[in-house]
């Protein structure tokens, strides 16, 4: 039978819980469905021992690809160079689909003829992922703009296969495989919707060996903006879409190199400089972006461009980042930008309601 899904879910380790993974999508879910498990850099009999029963489900295909590289896009896209359903969707072997999660995904590109298909994303600790924030009550025909769909990273849903087959993740990087991915999804001006409610993807935390969880140096973390800015399609992005995408970048991908380097025996001078090359190459992309931030992310990246100010300080810039009540989170500095859509203020509330 024809598959109307196919999942695809890289798996590299043989203590990575893949069967409970496949008997997510296949348990609770009765639209012609198939599994396609690529086991990568690992012995494929490992895999298919580890997937108990499931090996032998014929909605179940195991795949095979070895290529030393330590990294989930080279298994993800031989997945996706696999898939011959009318859509696809990518999983992490740690992860699960709530029951009922593809009926109800793909009832909504029923509804709405989208061509994208994003879940809500829930984790083990109670918690769910705040992005995108998108505008209230807003969960079809959604904007790259006004429903700041940057703010999404990972392409997990339902993806149209006949407008988006072509596309595969960034090889060659050690993070950031699937940011010039989405980045192409969110801005290709089809039709996306929001599974607000109901069944979504649930992340999982018991996994201690995430292939993009190693240190790396700034350089290595900022790789994929090379698959991004340059690119023709996303050259042809106006003012309004770069300054969403480089609002973005800037609050969580810049300042995440410093949140995720805490200690001051991390910022040599040359990781100092490199942090600021990026910052610039950001700006210079999108010239304007600086002006949406709040007060105190104004005040980081100003740190971040000049060399005079001392690490302490930018790391005690950035730990005040949490403080949600403070007119300097909330505020940019010039009070004209206060309602912008990409502000502070409408983003944070887009991302509380949902």
């Amino acid at each position: 039978m024809q598959p109307i899904v196919d999942v695809v879910i890289a798996v590299h380790s043989k203590t990575r819980p893949i069967a409970r993974a496949v008997s997510s999508v296949l348990s609770h879910n009765t639209i012609a469905v198939r599994v396609l498990v690529v086991a990568h850099n690992i012995d494929r009999a490992v895999i298919a021992e580890n997937l108990g029963e499931w090996a032998n489900d014929p909605r179940v295909e195991l795949l095979h690809l070895a290529d030393g590289i330590h990294s989930p896009a080279g298994p993800m896209n031989h997945g996706l160079q696999a898939s011959t359903g009318q859509f696809f969707s990518v999983m992490g072997s740690d992860d699960e689909l709530e029951p009922g999660a593809l009926d109800h995904w793909y009832s909504l590109h029923e509804s709405t003829g989208a061509e994208i298909v994003i879940p809500q994303i829930r984790n083990d600790r109670g918690g769910r992922e705040l992005s995108p924030p998108l505008r209230p009550l807003r969960s079809r025909n959604l904007d790259p703009v006004k429903d700041r769909l940057s703010y999404r990273s990972a392409p997990l849903g339902l993806v149209s296969r006949s407008r988006f087959g072509h596309l595969r993740f960034a090889e060659g990087l050690r993070s950031g495989e699937d940011l010039p991915f989405v980045t192409r999804l969110w801005f290709s001006g089809v039709g996306i919707a929001f599974a607000r409610r109901g069944p979504g993807y649930y992340v999982r935390s018991d996994a201690d060996d995430r292939v993009t969880s190693a240190p790396k140096w700034i350089a290595e973390d900022f790789a994929f903006l090379d698959r991004i800015f340059g690119e023709p399609d996303i050259e042809r992005l106006g003012t309004r879409e770069r300054r969403a995408l480089v609002v973005k970048l800037v609050r969580v991908h810049l300042f995440d190199a410093i949140i995720n380097r805490p200690d001051l025996e991390s910022w040599p001078t040359s990781e100092r400089e490199e942090l600021a090359v990026v910052a610039q190459r950001m700006l210079a992309w999108a010239p304007g972006a600086e002006q949406l931030l709040s007060r105190l992310d104004r005040s980081i990246l100003t740190g971040i461009l000049d060399a005079e100010t001392a690490t302490e300080e930018l790391l005690a810039r950035v730990k005040k980042r949490g403080n949600y009540l403070s007119l300097g989170v909330i505020l940019p500095r010039n009070t004209v930008y206060t309602l912008h859509r990409q502000a502070p203020l409408r983003t944070y509330a887009g991302g509380y309601l949902l």
